[in-house]
């Protein structure tokens, strides 16, 4: 828990959820929703708004595949600030066909960074892909060992590990939970064969 602050006066909240789901079809949708409000009424160049009206209140759904590629967007805007706000689905549909990893905020600024697309809606586009990476390899692994199959898919180790100081290869909890891969470094490449 945080420390007491002092005395102050709420202002503006922003609040942003994600859901992940699995789908009959073996692909998985992600979920994202943002919603901006003040704590006081006010006028502005848009109008009136009164004390918890959204100011922005937008949905974003990302469909992909196992790996991580995305196959459908679409997005729902149940309140922004000016109606022009609402063309932004056009330009998500840029996004399809790129893969959550490695590059990830790069292809985002690539398809529809700038004025190319919504702010808000690059927010939530960017945090998706630990949402998915939250969703999918558990949810696999749970349906694997339910099958009765191996708890991890191989030889390396998940995707988590080497990426948080909690999981740090050479940590205590990779040695309590996994300890195959105490010590573990990433194989260097073979250089390609010549003829």
């Amino acid at each position: 828990m945080l420390s007491s602050p002092v005395a102050r006066t709420p202002l503006h909240t922003r609040a942003i959820t994600f859901r992940g789901y699995a789908r009959e079809d073996g692909l998985w949708d992600l979920e994202g929703e943002l919603h901006d409000s003040k704590h006081y009424g006010y006028d502005s160049s848009h109008g009136r708004r009164e004390a918890g009206d959204p100011i922005h209140h937008m949905h974003l759904r990302v469909t992909v595949d196992d790996s991580f590629c995305i196959r459908d967007i679409s997005t729902s805007m149940d309140s922004t600030p000016f109606g022009e706000c609402q063309t932004a689905d056009r330009t998500m549909k840029k996004m399809i066909g790129q893969t959550m990893g490695p590059g990830w905020r790069q292809a985002i600024d690539r398809a529809i960074g700038g004025v190319q697309g919504c702010t808000h809606l690059r927010e939530l586009l960017f945090n998706m892909a630990t949402a998915a990476f939250q969703t999918i390899p558990h949810a696999r692994e749970v349906r694997r060992v339910k099958e009765g199959g191996p708890r991890d898919e191989g030889t390396d180790p998940p995707f988590y590990m080497g990426k948080c100081m909690t999981w740090d290869f050479n940590g205590p909890v990779v040695a309590r939970v996994a300890p195959k891969f105490v010590g573990w470094t990433k194989p260097a490449r073979k250089p390609p064969e010549t003829a």
